[in-house]
């Protein structure tokens, strides 16, 4: 779940990119906890993308979940690690309004323990992804 500040929060309504950090196991393997996020204000949703978006019950809480479907009322979203909860099986379709943008790309930060040559060129290179829209999710839903 990134946790945006409310200064970031202003800049979204004026540039169409921000900045989010990751929190907690919702979305692994594809985001990790302490991941960095580019996220695209305002952007189209399709299914398979990755979102984030306001609680439907907490407004001031952001999550970020992958957008499955779009179903009579909202977006029905889900999150990539099915043990960890915290998505519309829990609080059913999340209105269009509160999805505030798909996320573009992440990046992991330098842990401590980089410090050898080879480290460094294995961070590097594991570092910086695009996140791409999983186009499945949509299907793996509609076949449970």
């Amino acid at each position: 779940m990134p946790e945006p500040s409310q200064e970031s929060e202003r800049r979204a309504a004026v540039l169409p990119f921000g900045l989010a950090e990751v929190t907690g196991p919702s979305m692994t393997p594809t985001l990790a906890h302490g991941d960095r996020l580019v996220v695209h204000y305002g952007a189209r949703v399709r299914p398979g993308d990755v979102v984030v978006l306001r609680h439907p019950f907490q407004q001031d809480l952001l999550v970020v979940k992958r957008a499955a479907e779009l179903r009579e009322g909202g977006w029905w979203v889900l999150g990539d690690n099915p043990y960890a909860g915290g998505d519309s099986t829990d609080y059913g379709s999340v209105p269009r309004e509160l999805v505030l943008g798909t996320v573009r790309f992440r990046y992991r930060p330098r842990g401590s323990g980089h410090r050898s040559p080879l480290a460094l060129v294995r961070w590097a290179l594991s570092a910086a992804r695009p996140v791409l829209a999983d186009r499945s999710a949509s299907r793996r839903l509609r076949a449970r």
